[in-house]
């Protein structure tokens, strides 16, 4: 099957830094003495506790409850006791409401997880529920409930899936590693996943700077006789975001204000397709992941799996520790992660890397003048103005930022990348958007 590389309209190609740990086999990080679990892990309502302090648990009990559709619950990562509900620091939100347990060394399993028989004949609406009940959220950093992806409304049928192994932030390589360690799972979960969507067209899509993953899935597929495509997608960033990622495959263009449903299009990161995999097969909730630990100021960069809850402070000792350079800890990738003033932090179902970066690889200089250059313009994927967008911003006229498209700006930071004035656009981009945000909730009240 010949291999087609498609790409979209704008980007930009920041130093990709994977070498430091993309040949780094996944290794499995020792289960903590404590986990810290946010009852915020995904879009939407916040998950409810429903235990208590004293109670015991074991890997895999339900220890949040779903609050309405778009939600979903979280399980204990460890066995042990609950030790606390607390406000805690949070990798994303700066402080929220999690669930401390202890650990009591056992690591024990509860008995509901395990393989499951025949599971391909399960109903696509009793899959669904299975993997809402088993915690899913969007495993690529965006965090959106699973189950609410694969229910389209009826007048908006999906007929093209897309498997997004795009990994196009620099450094991070879990998801590089997963499509090496564990394909197989990983086709499967697409099997479930268009079984659900009913859907026919499949693309499995990774940049062409993994041709060792490339090859790797173009070999299954040949093998199995799927009717999947495999796609070898030019190497430039935001590459995986999903509507650039559907106009490279499909050249259909979400429009401004939609969603890639408007499009009959579905797309998920390899890593929710291993954990569907996981729900349905194994029984098994979302309670670890694979997150890379990377940056020049990680001593041994590694791919670790880790359990839910444990503190960026494990995973970082068990790559030999931060370098005396260090200057910036981010949850995430260098163009769109989280900037953490704490390593007390947790690892979330959304944490896909932790780079610990030196003042070499981070650029920390005083914003000066636009200059007009329109460089930002230039590489938007999304088609907006981002120097026009910040002037409105500043000057508080929000009603002119929405008009020009604000929110569909998807934070990528191609515009403050490429700006020779180093103007922080995200950041004012980021309160504009939630200002248009507040104003069209105010006018809907």
């Amino acid at each position: 099957m010949r291999l087609t590389r498609l790409t979209f309209k704008g980007g930009v190609h920041p130093p990709e830094r994977k070498e430091l740990s993309e040949d780094q086999a996944i290794e499995v990080l020792p289960p903590p003495s404590y986990v810290v679990i946010p009852v915020q892990q995904h879009l939407g309502a916040p998950a409810e506790p429903i235990v208590a302090v004293g109670d015991t648990v074991r890997i895999g009990d339900k220890i949040c409850e779903a609050k309405g559709f778009v939600s979903v619950p979280s399980h204990a990562s460890i066995s042990g006791k609950i030790k606390a509900i607390e406000k805690r620091p949070h990798p994303v939100a700066g402080e929220g409401l999690a669930i401390v347990i202890e650990s009591d060394g056992k690591d024990e399993l509860a008995p509901s997880i395990g393989p499951v028989a025949n599971y391909m004949a399960i109903d696509a609406d009793e899959m669904k529920k299975k993997i809402q009940q088993a915690g899913l959220a969007g495993m690529g950093g965006a965090a959106f409930p699973t189950h609410v992806k694969l229910s389209p409304p009826a007048n908006k049928p999906i007929d093209t899936f897309i498997l997004n192994g795009a990994e196009c932030e620099p450094y991070l390589t879990a998801d590089h590693r997963l499509m090496l360690e564990h394909p197989n799972e990983i086709l499967e979960g697409v099997r479930i996943i268009m079984k659900i969507l009913g859907c026919k067209t499949g693309y499995i899509a990774i940049e062409k700077n993994k041709p060792d993953a490339i090859a790797r899935f173009q070999k299954l597929v040949n093998e199995s006789g799927d009717s999947l495509k495999v796609v070898s997608l030019n190497v430039k960033y935001p590459q995986g975001a999903e509507k650039q990622l559907i106009k490279a495959i499909t050249n259909r263009k979400v429009p401004a204000g939609g969603l890639p449903m408007d499009v009959g299009c579905l797309v998920h990161n390899v890593g929710t397709a291993k954990a569907v995999y996981d729900a349905i097969a194994l029984n098994k909730p979302l309670y670890e992941r694979v997150v890379t630990v990377s940056g020049l100021g990680i001593r041994q960069p590694k791919n670790l799996r880790v359990r839910i809850g444990t503190p960026f402070q494990n995973l970082i000792d068990f790559c030999g520790g931060l370098s005396e350079d260090t200057v910036k800890i981010i949850n995430g990738g260098p163009m769109m992660g989280i900037a953490q003033f704490t390593l007390d932090v947790p690892v979330t179902k959304g944490t896909s890397g932790i780079l610990a970066l030196t003042s070499s690889e981070t650029r920390i200089a005083e914003p000066q003048p636009c200059i007009r250059c329109g460089r930002c313009v230039e590489v938007c994927p999304m088609n907006l103005l981002p120097n026009t967008l910040v002037r409105l911003v500043e000057y508080k006229r929000f009603d002119g930022a929405n008009e020009l498209g604000v929110l569909d700006c998807i934070e990528c930071g191609s515009c403050a990348f490429v700006c020779p004035s180093k103007i922080r656009h995200v950041h004012h981009i980021k309160f504009g958007k939630l200002e248009v945000t507040k104003m069209q909730k105010a006018k809907a009240a």
